[in-house]
């Protein structure tokens, strides 16, 4: 399976200096149309962002071997060293020079971009669990407003009042401010608003702040992945004004935006929610949602036969609304039955091709489902935070709102599809497929409240490599074992810039890791300390090297994707098991950090895996972990409390406990 992406926001800092990007939720806000109104456009930073470097062959190679070193021995390093070498003075070296003379033609982009879009659109595997992620919201913080009716209708109101404020080139560009007191002022921008578009870069530059691309926004809205044979396709159709909601299997579609592009009155929407609830129709025999859990060529064949069947009205309206809505008729136990229920759920109630599915529980529990291919996370991050704070700080109705006195059933339109047996019998195969797999799945979490980022950096430590070294420890007490990591990190800095890789077992984890869980008598708490450190030190000069587009991954995965596209055969450093090894990411770990989010995941990218979604707080980390047989997602859950308590007591000074 290809490595999937539930990408965080910003890369972390060094240990001493800025976290992560844990943006503070937009400054102005207001009920009405609109989130805020900027006073620097949208997209004013675009044009001028830098492009993303490809690094030099000679760096990657060094890079590319600094990460196999703790996976293999020393027989198996030679070899892996020799296919570099060859690889770096031959076809390695013309193809890298083929690629920068590319690049150079291709200026209005990124080396990366269209290999990415390409490696995501033509997976054919479901992109049920091997590529959607989730994001949970925190509850409101007033507990009526968690009332499924009185949520579901201010998160879409504030999502639209997104959707126009980005429209309108008034939602505030993304920006990393390294020193907010100089740059995230309005005597600030209101100066960098008349710097024209081609050198507004330079001029945020020059105070410490750095915008980020947006070019991905768009695909927010209105926007589906459509399957088809060998590749798929993004759609995306802006004209569109109506929302789709799902329940029960059910399809329905109503405009949130009327002809001149005013949102529709939160009363109306409130009333039509209301009458979708109301609605006592049984669950259909044969739900339709189950063929987007499919194989994409299966899928795609299936979709054919639904278009030239008399459906292609209906599955255009699914296709251009605004966004999918999913309305649960149940409440959500707890945090292992919330991550089940938003990663897949029954099949029944999800769109899973929409760019995104806001799903909301029967008690009000919401989070977004979301398709990977167009995008990563600072888009999705900046949607998830805006809304939250839109919803709780100017919600649209009140528990006491009464819905507007109008006859829903006009304005609500129920989506009916017909089926042949052969499409009933594909939704047969497809929920039989649907539910094998997802009973494979278990999710375990754990949140370790001894501390968190404030603590750690007060030891002048990186709280992500202290994260990553606990995932480290646990697999190497639980398996015995160094294993390929992957952690992604964006690379939102540069034009069109998607993720890089940071790859987090290096030989001082695996140094470290062996002393704590195979010898910690042996090491003073001294030793302990200072080998923590090294870490931290290390995965903090990796974390910067991603973040500028100096990883190795992104660049030898264009390299072959571009021998590929010319028919050159495969060259022999991709036909190394070391290079299937290190891309057979059996740690896979993503962490997202943000006030409005309670928690997020996935799956494991492989069978033999685990999915670790992770976030360290102020004061606390928290970390879900999935995983299919083979593995022990609760053993590893246990694991890696060990080791966080082990890592905590080192730096107090205590002894650690065997």
């Amino acid at each position: 399976m290809v490595a999937r992406l539930l990408l965080r926001a910003w890369p972390r800092g060094p240990a001493v200096g800025p976290g992560p990007l844990c943006r503070p939720l937009s400054a102005s806000s207001g009920s009405g149309e609109y989130l805020h109104r900027s006073i620097v456009p949208t997209m004013h930073y675009q044009d001028s962002l830098p492009r993303l470097p490809i690094p030099k062959l000679e760096d990657t190679i060094r890079r590319y071997l600094r990460a196999q070193k703790p996976l293999l021995d020393d027989g198996q390093f030679r070899k892996t060293e020799q296919f570099c070498k060859s690889f770096e003075n031959g076809i390695g070296k013309e193809l890298h020079e083929q690629l920068v003379a590319q690049d150079k033609q291709n200026k209005h982009t990124s080396y990366i971009s269209g290999p990415w879009f390409d490696m995501y659109l033509s997976a054919r595997d479901s992109i049920v669990l091997n590529f959607n992620p989730f994001l949970a919201f925190n509850p409101d913080p007033k507990s009526e407003y968690n009332d499924q009716l009185t949520r579901a209708t201010n998160m879409t109101v504030s999502a639209i009042r997104f959707l126009k404020t980005l429209r309108a080139g008034l939602l505030e560009p993304e920006v990393f401010h390294l020193n907010p007191a100089k740059s995230d002022t309005d005597t600030f921008k209101r100066l960098i608003r008349f710097v024209p578009s081609s050198l507004s870069w330079y001029g945020a530059y020059l105070v410490n702040a750095y915008p980020l691309d947006m070019s991905q926004y768009f695909r927010l809205f209105n926007s589906t992945r459509l399957p088809k044979p060998i590749q798929d396709e993004l759609f995306t159709n802006e004209k569109a004004r109506h929302l789709l909601v799902l329940r029960k299997g059910h399809f329905y579609v109503f405009d949130v935006l009327d002809q001149d592009g005013n949102i529709v009155g939160a009363s109306e929407i409130q009333a039509h929610l209301k009458y979708i609830l109301s609605d006592s129709s049984p669950a259909p025999e044969f739900p339709l949602a189950y063929l987007t859990t499919e194989n994409r060529d299966v899928w795609a064949e299936l979709r054919q036969k639904l278009a030239s069947g008399g459906n292609e009205e209906a599955l255009r309206k699914v296709d251009s609304a605004v966004f999918c809505l999913c309305l649960d008729d149940f409440p959500i136990k707890d945090l292992v039955h919330l991550c089940h229920n938003m990663l897949h759920g029954d099949g029944t109630n999800r769109w899973f091709d929409k760019s995104f599915n806001l799903i909301m529980a029967k008690d009000g529990t919401a989070a977004i489902h979301i398709e990977h291919a167009w995008g990563d996370g600072v888009a999705v991050l900046r949607f998830l935070n805006e809304v939250f704070k839109d919803s709780t700080q100017a919600p649209a109705v009140t528990p006491q709102s009464q819905p507007a006195r109008m006859d829903s059933s006009v304005a609500v339109q129920k989506l009916n599809f017909k089926l042949n047996d052969a499409l009933k019998t594909g939704i047969s195969t497809a929920k039989e497929k649907f539910n094998a797999t997802v009973k494979t799945l278990t999710v375990d979490l754990i949140q370790f409240q001894r501390g968190g980022k404030e603590f750690l950096k007060k030891q002048k430590l990186s709280p992500d490599s202290v994260a990553q070294l606990a995932f480290q420890m646990a697999f190497l007490r639980q398996y015995g074992q160094t294993v390929a990591t992957y952690e992604s990190c964006s690379t939102a800095a540069f034009k069109h810039g998607r993720t890089e890789t940071i790859r987090p077992a290096s030989i001082f984890t695996k140094r470290c890791s062996q002393a704590f869980v195979r010898e910690p008598s042996k090491h003073s708490t001294g030793e302990l300390q200072q080998m923590i450190t090294k870490c931290s030190t290390y995965h903090s000069q990796l974390t910067k090297e991603a973040a500028m587009g100096q990883g190795f991954d992104r660049h030898l995965f264009a390299l072959r994707y571009l021998a590929a596209a010319k028919g050159i055969a495969l060259p022999e450093l991709y036909l190394d098991p070391a290079y299937g090894q290190i891309n057979h990411n059996i740690l896979s770990t993503s962490t997202l950090n943000s006030p409005a989010m309670n928690i997020g995941g996935f799956a494991p990218v492989v069978p033999d895996g685990f999915g670790i979604g992770y976030a360290v707080h102020d004061n606390w980390i928290g970390c879900s972990v999935s995983s299919y047989p083979g593995r022990n997602a609760r053993e590893f859950v246990q694991c890696v409390e060990k080791a966080l308590e082990d890592i905590f007591d080192a730096i107090e000074g205590k002894c650690i406990k065997t």
